[in-house]
């Protein structure tokens, strides 16, 4: 395996900086989605998990997402009641939440881990799909990228990344969590997700995503040859007439425009043998990032697995150095 083509060296990917223009009402679509998300109300519902992982605690989550509408997650905790700091997770492409016992890291370290499922996916990999998405669409191909994606109003995305923010709220809302220290992290479209999560909510301390997609689409789609992206590669291909269209979408969800909206302490990674998510992308979030204090760890020989569990263990040792002991101790 070999640096993919359709992408560039290490020394040119750092000062990456492409110019993305920010829709003019960027700030003001965002706001409006949210509030009226808000606006809906709805208690979170917490429901004990009968299982056999009986050292820590674990609970099925399901709070109000985009409209208010119902979404999955779960809670797994150190078993005593005290406030601490917490981790968000966000899932990659078509995966499930799975089972309590599939992430377990986190929690084990002393933290509050919530992993959402993301609505409508599932099928792919990673036992789960609890969260269905209501909504439908019009001409789109298979899989989710292309999703309602002739408007940002019935974008896909629009609701993934309003879900991400209620569960900040709904996390940052717990009493046995300290509100001071929530970050988020993701891999791949759960790395996307993150920073989109970092750039509208104001409640999120750090920022970990893993290889995350869903940024600089005018380059993804057309450099990257891997799906995900591939898909409104193909779109645009039956599609002659909606480029416009929808580049003016994507802009809307792009998370190297939205990483110029965070302030948060950030932790990014990059594979430069990814041809799924490309180098350049990831580093045109990164760039992008408002917070001074942001690193990137490059792992040089990987493809999109990039520095699997050697990289939790380099964010573990990350986030302490800023968040202290999970308890507070």
């Amino acid at each position: 395996m070999a640096l993919s083509l359709t992408d560039a060296p290490l020394e040119e990917l750092v000062d990456y900086r492409p110019a993305l223009a920010a829709p003019d009402d960027l700030d003001a679509f965002w706001e409006r989605t949210i509030a009226e998300a808000r606006a809906q109300g709805r208690e979170v519902r917490r429901i004990p998990w009968d299982g056999p992982v009986d050292q820590l605690t674990v609970e099925d989550w399901e709070f109000p997402g985009y409209a208010g509408e119902p979404v999955r997650a779960w809670m797994t905790r150190p078993r005593d009641a005290r406030p601490r700091a917490a981790v968000i997770e966000f899932v990659g492409y078509n995966g499930g939440r799975g089972q309590p016992s599939d992430q377990l890291a986190w929690a084990a370290s002393g933290y509050v881990h919530v992993l959402m499922d993301t609505r409508g996916q599932g099928a792919g990999w990673g036992e789960g799909g609890a969260t269905p998405d209501p909504h439908g669409s019009a001409s789109a191909t298979a899989g989710f990228m292309t999703r309602g994606i002739s408007s940002p109003e019935s974008y896909y995305y629009r609701r993934v990344y309003t879900d991400a923010v209620r569960l900040v709220d709904a996390v940052a809302g717990d009493p046995r969590v300290d509100r001071a220290r929530i970050a988020v992290t993701g891999r791949s479209q759960g790395g996307g997700i993150a920073i989109a999560a970092a750039a509208l909510s104001h409640e999120v301390a750090a920022l970990l995503p893993d290889v995350p997609f869903l940024c600089d689409f005018p380059r993804a789609i057309r450099r990257t040859p891997e799906p995900p992206v591939t898909e409104i590669t193909r779109y645009l291909s039956i599609h002659r007439d909606r480029v416009a269209e929808t580049l003016r979408t994507l802009s809307y969800v792009d998370g190297a425009v939205l990483a110029a909206r965070i302030t948060a302490p950030a932790l990014f990674s990059d594979a430069l043998m990814d041809e799924v998510v490309l180098p350049s992308t990831v580093f045109a979030a990164y760039n992008a990032v408002a917070s001074a204090d942001r690193e990137i760890v490059v792992y040089e020989f990987n493809g999109h697995e990039g520095g699997g569990s050697r990289h939790w263990l380099r964010q573990a040792e990350w986030l302490r150095a800023r968040f202290g002991a999970p308890d507070g101790s």
